[in-house]
């Protein structure tokens, strides 16, 4: 296998495993997994804005490595051209 495959596969995996993690971290109307943290960690409402807006910068980033790794893998490797 190339490299470059090996590379944008893992790239692949990785952002996409993320981006199921850091979603399901996401609080939905104030009952999520990050709440519970946040409210733990933070007495007041102001942390708990800077807990969600990193949580949003973060899931950003692995979708944008998602796509970036999905567009190079269409590019290069064309349906049907991978060989085993």
């Amino acid at each position: 296998m190339n490299p470059l495959l090996i590379i944008m596969l893992v790239l692949l995996v990785v952002s996409g495993l993320g981006l199921i993690v850091f979603i399901l971290l996401h609080s939905g109307k104030g009952t999520g997994i990050s709440d519970m943290i946040a409210s733990s960690v933070y007495s007041t409402q102001t942390g708990t804005s800077i807990v969600e807006k990193n949580l949003d910068r973060i899931t950003i980033a692995f979708a944008i490595i998602f796509m970036l790794s999905l567009i190079v893998l269409m590019i290069i490797y064309p349906h049907g051209t991978i060989a085993n």
